[in-house]
Order: structure tokens, then sequence, then C-alpha cells
């Protein structure tokens, strides 16, 4: 078979190259030429991309055998990611890859604020040397208040506390008990802004969030104070900004980033006290390498049909480690699910009960469908594309969660309904410190086996003597039952039986054994392990 093929569109580092490793057909192009780019992308499986190729709705819709796209970086202002994921397409980025970089230059610009570093280098290749006129300040037991208290303000906090500052944060999003692990305190941002001698913003940008530091924060601010914008262009307003520093209202300022990029007749470039830098956040050696390892790794995993963590349009997000050992169950039970269901499905369940229940579980409900559809649909289901494919089947689906689990630690079932009226369900869990995956419920029947590639499910009404009637048909045939399981409600009702064989069963057969045993249901599931 043809290797997939990988369009690197744009300069990456040699490991980028080298995790990918040899599975697929790399071909290097330059994105930014719009006839090569529409040229190369039908046959491609995946394109790797920095900031200068434009992957827009035209772009994908040409790719018709597109799943990834791969930016190597943190911004996606160049992909169009509704028209990728209505086309099923997977969007990837290296969310962390500049975290330590950016955090880092963040350090950079507080200190070469505190001791006046750059304009103290201006001064003396000038030929000057005002030794009193850059006298600065020390980092030790002054207060630093960071904004935004996630991965790089944690970082940050690290990195401050070994010069004995102390640390006060204002995030409405972290909890007391995160705050004091990280040691620090949390204020209000009223109370930050009036009691830090250097302030650090690390806020996503959104509709809130821009201009959130204006004309009436710098109010607050002591004359001493420095702030720090090194996370996205637009949170501070740059006009405040320079009113602020030229009036003495604050002491200076450090930017990395910008409103307009680059910030070309900005009146900050004016001022000796603001130190500014051309969005070097993630401009690393290091950052560059992680970021282009990072997204080859995803490629690799998307192409492979398994969950990428950092897919940026498929719900669930960061995937906590307690929850990932579902994922390939939850899968494995929506397999089962549709091997059950002899009519369309219109709605679908997705239960978690346990410990589990209390974290983000929102990815099993992705696992759930994409098992439920990858043998019953002709297109390619992925983690982006399934629920776009129930929404487009009429299927409701809901996640429903409860910290309560009676008979096991943690309980994952998928439950419907059938156009025909009828329901079907079935459970699973992990057992064990090997966490193997088992089925314990079936239709309501109690059962507990681990989960096989091929599966027969039967219902009959128990009678003595059933067993060994489709035991002989079986072994007459040559297929071996490697392992079973029969449950009933009460004597002489319904029972069901689960066996596990090795090999798949001939159509052939199960219409035998169906017909020998008089069963009301008998179907054969094959899973994909």
């Amino acid at each position: 078979m043809a290797k997939p093929i990988v369009l690197i569109a744009e300069e990456l580092s040699p490991a980028t190259v080298e995790a990918l490793g040899p599975d697929f057909d790399i071909r290097n192009i330059d994105g930014t030429d719009r006839a090569v780019l529409l040229a190369e992308l039908p046959e491609a499986s995946a394109i790797l991309i920095r900031s200068a190729t434009n992957v827009d709705a035209e772009a994908i819709a040409v790719a018709k055998n597109l799943k990834v796209i791969a930016r190597a970086g943190v911004g996606l202002d160049n992909v169009d990611i509704p028209a990728a994921t209505n086309a099923g397409v997977m969007v990837v980025n290296a969310p962390t890859s500049n975290i330590i970089s950016a955090a880092e230059l963040t350090v950079g610009h507080i200190l070469s604020l505190a001791r006046h570093i750059p304009a103290a280098h201006a001064s003396l290749a000038a030929g000057t040397w005002k030794r009193s006129k850059y006298t600065g300040v020390e980092l030790y037991e002054k207060t630093v208040g960071i904004i935004g208290l996630g991965r790089i303000g944690a970082l940050i906090t690290a990195r401050l506390q070994a010069f004995g500052v102390n640390v006060v944060a204002y995030d409405p999003y972290i909890t007391s008990a995160r705050a004091q692990q990280l040691g620090v305190t949390l204020l209000s941002l009223e109370e930050l802004l009036a009691q830090s001698d250097f302030i650090s913003i690390h806020m996503p940008k959104t509709p809130e969030t821009t201009g959130m530091i204006s004309t009436a924060q710098f109010s607050l601010m002591k004359p001493t104070a420095f702030i720090v914008n090194v996370a996205r262009g637009g949170l501070i307003d740059e006009d405040a900004l320079y009113a602020a520093v030229k009036s003495g209202r604050i002491a200076g300022a450090g930017l990395d980033v910008f409103v307009n990029e680059p910030p070309l007749g900005s009146p900050l470039l004016e001022l000796d006290n603001v130190v500014l830098t051309p969005h070097l956040g993630a401009s690393t050696d290091e950052a560059q390498e992680k970021a282009g390892v990072s997204v080859a790794r995803s490629v690799r995993l998307a192409l492979g049909g398994e969950l990428v963590p950092d897919a940026v349009n498929v719900a669930g997000g960061v995937i906590d480690p307690l929850v990932r050992p579902g994922i390939p169950l939850m899968e494995k039970l929506g397999q089962v699910f549709a091997g059950l269901a002899d009519s369309p499905v219109t709605s679908v369940d997705v239960e978690v009960r346990g410990e589990i229940a209390e974290l983000d579980v929102s990815v099993l409900k992705l696992a759930a469908l994409k098992g439920l559809f990858s043998n019953t649909v002709s297109e390619s289901v992925s983690y982006v594309n399934a629920p776009l494919l129930a929404e487009q089947r009429g299927v409701t689906v809901r996640l429903l969660t409860e910290s309560a689990s009676e008979e096991y630690r943690n309980l994952l079932t998928i439950s419907g309904a059938l156009s025909d009226g009828s329901q079907i369900s079935v459970s699973g869990t992990l057992t064990g410190t090997k966490q193997i995956e088992k089925i314990v419920e079936i239709n309501g029947y109690d059962v507990e086996l681990p989960i096989p590639q091929h599966l027969i499910v039967m219902v009959y009404t128990d009678r003595p003597g059933i067993v060994a009637v489709y035991g002989k048909e079986f072994g007459d045939a040559s297929i071996n039952i490697a392992g079973m399981q029969i449950a009933r409600r009460e004597a002489g009702g319904q029972a069901l039986s689960v066996l596990t064989v090795d090999q798949p069963v001939p159509e052939g057969l199960l219409e035998k054994v169906r017909l020998a045993i008089d069963a009301d249901l008998l179907r054969e599931i094959d899973i994909t392990q």
C-alpha cells in the first residue's frame, strides 16, 4: 500500500521529520506559493505548517484526503477551524512547546526593567558612562502580581520565587488550593494592581480581556510599578500605557506582543523606560524543535485514528491521566452497542459513574460515538467528525455523570433507543492494577468478561441442555470457544450467553445455531482492538 502523504509546507527542524518516522511519504513544499499548495493538497493526508501558510476554506475543500492540519506553534489565525471541522479534519497545534521560553522571556523583561539593562547598554554603546542614571531596584522582597495563573504563570511564579519575591495572582478560574500549592496569594484584580511592584499578564485574548489593562487600571498602580505583557497583543491598551508611562503614572513596561505587528510608528518606541522585543516568546531553538516534534507526534496519532490531546477542534481539551484509560474501553463499548443494534439508533446516553465522574470526561462521549459509527458508516470516522455524523443522522447524544458507583470503582455505560422502539445498553469497567478492560453488562444482564476481538451474543429461553446444543455446533465447525458467560434473571426465563471465540464465525453457522436454539437475538461482533 502507498504511504500516506504528509506535506511540510514551511521550514521545520530535522527532529520534526525524524519524529514523523518512516511510515509516511514526506513532501516539502512552499506553502506560501498558493498554486503549489492547492496542487499538492488533494493527495495529502496531513500538512504541517507554521504561521505563513494559509489553510483556509478553499484549501480544505480541495484536500479530499486530508485528516489533520498541524501548526508547529500556538497561534491558529492562519487555519479555518470551522471549515476543517465540517470536513472532519483535525487541527492540532503545540500549546506547551513555548511555555518555558515565554516564562523565561517574561523573567528577562522583569530583570531588564528592574535594572534598566537595555537603556544602560544603549547609553554605553553611545559612548557615555552614566552609572547614577541607571540605578535600579532589587527583586528581593518585592511583590510580583501574575494576572492569569495558568501553565506559563505557574512557571514564572516558580522562577521568581527563587529571587525571594512575594507572588500574588488574579485568576477567576484557579482554586485557592491550587494557589496554595504554588505558594501564591489570590487577590482581586484591583488588589493586585494596587499592591504589586511588577505585574505580568498571561490571559487568553477574548472580547472580555482585550484592553483589560487601561487607564482605570493604571490609576490603581504604584508610580514605581512596572508591567509586562508577553502573552497577547491588545491585553494592555497601548495608548493608555503610553500615557501612563509618559506622565510617570507608572515606572515603565515591557512588551513582546502588540496590537499591530510590527508596531511601526508606535509612540512606545520613543520611551527609554519601555522595553520592547519583536514577539520573541517562542523564538528559541528549543521551543521551535519542541513545536515541530510535538505536532509530528500528533500527526502520527491522528493518521493512526487515535485521539490527539492537542487537537483544538475536538471537545475534551487536556485529558486527565485517570480518564485516559477509559478512552479505548468506551470506543469498544460503542462497537458492541452498534453490533447489538438491528435498527437505526435514535438516541444515545453516555454514562460515566465513579471517581472519574468528578473530572472532565467529555472525551469519553467522543470515544463512544467513534466506536458506534466506526463499523456502521462508509465515511472515515474520527474524533472530529463523530459528533457531526450523529447530528447528520438525527441521533441525540447526552453525557451523564454520577460520582456514585455501587459495584465498580468506575463504570462506563452506553445506552440508547432504536427506531423500532427497543432499548439496548452495554457497560464496561477497568479492573486490577493492569486496568483490564471488561464488559460487565449487556441489555440489563450482568456479565464480566475481558473484551475479545470476536464476540458472540445470544439471547434465548433458558432450558436444560441448550449449552450443549450450541457448543456442539461450534465444535463441529472447528470454532474454539475461548470463554463463556451466561446470565439470567430467573429460571426458565430469558438468558443471555456471551461467547468469546478465536476466529470469525461464518454467517451460515450463525443462522444454524440461531435455529437450533430458537434464539431471540444472535449477534457476532468483531471489535477493533
